[in-house]
């Protein structure tokens, strides 16, 4: 499979990018690195359960605070300035109690909420528009 690189502009201003995203849970791709995505999302209440089957996912806060519950109760809490690797197969559910402004970092491949479908899920097509372009 040939994968086309989409050109991005060299440097952006973070908190820029953030100011572009109107919506909770709608990532906007702001970079790309070799074959993974860099993108920014402001997020507020929670996304769905889902897992990505053969993509590791990770997660930088910027601002706020996200909770990802994992299956079995387990929770992992993530001020800012943290940084989590969900693994890929791995169900979980990201949550913020208040606004939280996060930075992903994935595979360009990786669906947003994996094979769920939910009215927060976002298309790769979504998540492109307004990118900040070379």
């Amino acid at each position: 499979m040939t994968m086309s690189v989409l050109q991005f502009a060299e440097s952006f201003d973070l908190e820029a990018a953030f100011s572009d995203v109107r919506e909770y849970w709608s990532p906007k791709v702001v970079a790309q690195v070799n074959d993974q995505y860099v993108k920014v999302a402001k997020v507020r209440g929670q996304l769905a359960w889902h897992d990505h089957a053969n993509e590791d996912e990770l997660f930088f806060v910027v601002r706020g605070n996200l909770t990802i519950e994992y299956e079995g109760g387990r929770a992992v809490h993530l001020p800012a300035g943290s940084m989590h690797v969900v693994p890929r197969g791995t169900l979980h559910n990201p949550v913020a109690d208040e606004e939280c402004w996060i930075v992903l970092i994935e595979p360009v491949e990786t669906k947003h909420t994996g094979d769920v479908q939910s009215p927060l899920t976002r298309t790769i097509d979504e998540q492109l528009s307004g990118a900040p372009r070379a």
